[in-house]
C-alpha cells in the first residue's frame, strides 16, 4: 500500500482473542484472527468476528449505501398496472422506499448468516463479508463503475470489488498506525490508515475475486479483479497460505448468497414498481429474449435455450408463484412469501448438495467448496435476466444511464483540474502525500467513489455551474 511501510511481526493474538467458546472456534487458526496491525480489544467477551461484523456495521462506508440506487430509483413517478394482471381497471403502484444498496446488503447479510450457520461457518465472519461485498460501488452502481474504469484506465482501472478491499484496508476511517512500527495510535500527522483493521479471514471472505487486473484464471480479459497493484501488500498478507486464485469457503457462501439476493429481490421490485409483467413469462417471444439476455451474461454462452426454459418453467409450476399483482396488501403478502420461498429453495440446494459431497462437519476456509446445482443456478440465472429485461434494459433507463455516465465524466474532469482544492479534507490530504500523477489520480477516483448518487449530482452541479458575472464553474 502506498505510503505503508513493510509489516512487521506481532505477536499473534489467539483464536478468537481468548473469548469463550464459539460454535466454529476450532475451524478457524491463529492466523485467520490476526489482524494487519496487532490491536487490544476495548471489551472483552466478543470473537474476533464479532469485532469485525461491528466494524463493518458502524461504518460510514455501509451508512452511504442507502443514497446508491438497487433497482428503482427513490422516488420515481408511480407506474400503471392492470389489477391482478387480469385486465382489470388500471391501478397506480408507488413505493416511496424502494431497496437501495444498502438494504440489498443486509439482505445478503441474513441470507448468507443463515445459510453458512448451517455450513459450520462462523456466521459473525459471513454476515461482515456480505456487508462488506458492496461498499467499494461508486455513485450510480455498475454504470458509474464503467465510467469510472474508463477515467481511471492509465492509472490501474476501477473495479467495484477492488475498491471494497481498498476501502477496508485504508481508505475507511477507522485505525490509524505508525508506519514505521505497525502500532496502533491516534490519527495525526505521519500516520497510515490500515481502515477497518479487519481480521485476514474477514477480508478473505470479502474477496470475490481474489487476483489482480488482467490476472482472471481462463480469461485474463475479463474486467472482474479484487485488487489494484498499489494494494498488493495487504492482498498478499490476506492471501498467505491461501491455495492459488481458489477463494475460501466463505466467500463462496457470500458470493451464492448476493446472487440470490439481488435477484429474487430484483423480482420483487421488479413486479412492485409495475415493470414486469407477470403474464409475460408465458409469452413465447417475449422468453426468447429473456433467454438471449441470459445467454454469455447469466450464464456460459454455450447453454441451451431449453434448459433456461425448463428452469423458468419449473419457478412458474410452483403453487407459490406470483402469477398476478395488482399492489393490494393480499397481494403484496403473497409476493414477500415468494421471495422466501425463492431464497429457501436456492439456499437449500446449496446446503444439501454441499453436504452431499462433504458430510456433516464443520465446513470453512478452504475445507471444501460450495456446491450450487446446475438447476438452482439456471433458476437463479433466469430470474437475473428477467429483471435485466424488463427493468434495466427500460428505454428511460438508458436514458438515466447515459446522463450518469456524462456526471460521472464532468466530474471527474472537473475535479482533476481544480484538486486538490475542492476535495473533501481526507482526500486532499491523501492527494498532498501521493508521489506522482497516477497516485493522485488514484485519490480523485477514490473521491468519487466515495459518493452517493445525490451527492455526486451536486457535486457535479456545484462545479461546472458558471457563477453569473465571473464565467468561472
Amino acid at each position: 500500500m502506498e505510503g505503508m511501510a513493510a509489516r512487521t511481526e506481532e505477536t499473534a493474538p489467539q483464536a478468537h482473542e481468548n473469548h469463550p467458546a464459539h460454535p466454529a472456534r476450532d475451524e478457524y487458526d491463529v492466523s485467520a484472527v490476526e489482524r494487519w496491525a496487532a490491536e487490544p480489544d476495548k471489551r472483552p467477551g466478543r470473537t474476533a468476528f464479532q469485532r469485525d461484523r461491528a466494524r463493518v456495521l458502524h461504518s460510514a462506508a455501509l451508512r452511504r449505501l442507502a443514497g446508491k440506487t438497487q433497482v428503482v430509483t427513490p422516488g420515481t413517478l408511480p407506474q400503471v398496472l392492470g389489477a391482478a394482471g387480469s385486465g382489470g381497471a388500471p391501478v397506480q403502484v408507488w413505493d416511496a422506499s424502494p431497496r437501495t444498496r444498502l438494504t440489498h446488503s443486509l439482505e445478503c447479510a441474513q441470507v448468507g448468516r443463515e445459510l453458512g450457520a448451517a455450513l459450520g461457518c462462523d456466521p459473525d465472519l459471513v454476515e461482515a463479508a456480505c456487508l462488506s461485498h458492496d461498499l467499494g460501488h461508486p455513485p450510480f452502481g455498475h454504470n458509474g463503475e464503467q465510467a469510472l474504469n474508463e477515467f481511471a484506465e492509465d492509472c490501474g482501472g476501477f473495479e467495484g470489488n477492488a475498491q471494497s478491499l481498498r476501502l477496508l484496508t485504508r481508505i475507511e476511517p477507522k485505525r490509524f498506525v505508525r508506519g514505521d512500527t505497525m502500532t496502533p495510535a491516534a490519527a495525526g500527522d505521519g500516520l497510515v490508515s490500515v481502515g477497518l483493521n479487519l481480521t485476514r479471514a474477514a477480508l478473505d471472505a470479502a474477496t470475490k475475486y481474489p487476483w489482480p487486473r488482467g490476472a482472471r484464471p481462463g480469461d485474463p480479459k475479463s474486467p472482474k479483479f479484487g485488487v489494484y497493484e498499489d494494494d498488493r501488500p495487504v492482498f498478499d498478507w490476506i492471501r498467505e497460505g491461501a491455495p492459488g486464485t481458489r477463494t475460501c469457503f466463505e466467500a463462496q457462501v457470500m458470493d451464492w448468497a448476493d446472487d440470490v439476493a439481488y435477484s429474487v429481490h430484483d423480482i420483487e421490485d421488479g413486479l412492485h414498481a409495475g415493470h414486469i409483467d407477470p403474464a409475460s413469462l408465458h409469452s413465447g417471444p417475449e422468453r426468447r429474449e429473456i433467454f438471449a439476455v441470459a445467454v454469455g451474461r447469466y450464464v456460459p454462452e454455450d447453454t441451451d435455450p431449453a434448459e433456461l426454459a425448463e428452469a423458468l418453467d419449473r419457478l412458474l409450476g410452483q403453487e407459490w408463484w406470483p402469477h398476478g399483482y395488482d399492489g393490494s396488501a393480499v397481494a403484496q403478502a403473497r409476493l414477500k412469501d415468494a421471495t422466501s420461498q425463492l431464497i429457501g429453495r436456492f439456499c437449500l440446494a446449496a446446503e444439501g448438495a454441499t453436504r452431499a459431497r462433504y458430510g456433516s462437519g464443520r465446513l470453512t476456509r478452504y475445507a471444501a467448496e460450495l456446491v450450487v446445482p446446475r438447476s438452482a443456478r439456471l433458476e437463479c440465472a433466469v430470474l437475473k435476466a428477467v429483471a435485466d429485461r424488463y427493468v434495466m434494459q427500460r428505454a428511460e433507463q438508458e436514458l438515466l444511464r447515459a446522463d450518469q455516465r456524462v456526471v460521472v465524466a464532468e466530474l471527474a474532469e472537473a475535479l482533476t483540474a481544480r484538486a486538490p482544492g475542492v476535495l473533501d479534507p481526507q482526500f486532499r490530504a491523501l492527494f498532498g502525500q501521493a508521489a506522482d500523477d497516477r497516485a493522485r489520480k488514484r485519490v480523485i477516483v477514490d473521491q468519487i467513489a466515495s459518493l452517493t448518487d445525490a451527492s455526486a449530482r451536486s457535486l457535479h452541479l456545484r462545479l461546472t455551474t458558471r457563477s453569473p458575472g465571473t464565467g468561472q464553474g
